[in-house]
């Protein structure tokens, strides 16, 4: 093992130990979206059970490929919770790879007491802390 190798190693540790939250973000104008093979390997990491059916028509199924069913109703990646570590884990192993057509993923990491929420223009993402506002 290379000394840089077990710095970063020691440095993930440290993170871990004090708690840091990752929290995938859109970091370009589209929105949010993963890649086929994203969607593919989320659902494994996650354990669900799913089904492939083909789209009502032949463009949507050439454009967006097979609908996803999982506990017989259609799944997206819209329903993942952005902390959610298997889908951190994708987007860690695939990378720019894990992108959807229009998306740019980004693991954001914040400290662990702060009440975060996404914030977005046309697509476009970022964590933003939840205030207390009163009218």
């Amino acid at each position: 093992m290379t000394e840089s190798s077990s710095t970063a190693q020691h440095d993930e540790l440290i993170k871990q130990l004090r708690g840091i939250r990752r929290i995938a973000i859109n970091t370009c104008h589209g929105g949010f979206g993963l890649s086929w093979e994203a969607k593919m390997l989320y659902l494994e990491l996650a354990g669900l059970t799913y089904t492939l059916e083909p789209q009502p028509d032949r463009d949507t199924q050439n454009r967006f490929g097979s609908r996803i069913i999982v506990n017989d109703l259609p799944w997206g990646e819209y329903s993942i919770s952005r902390d959610d570590p298997a889908l951190i884990s994708v987007v860690n192993r695939l990378g720019s790879k894990a992108n959807g057509n229009y998306a740019s993923i980004k693991i954001v990491e914040i400290p662990p007491d702060v009440e975060w929420y996404i914030a977005e223009y046309d697509g476009k993402e970022w964590i933003a802390e939840k205030h207390r506002t009163w009218s």
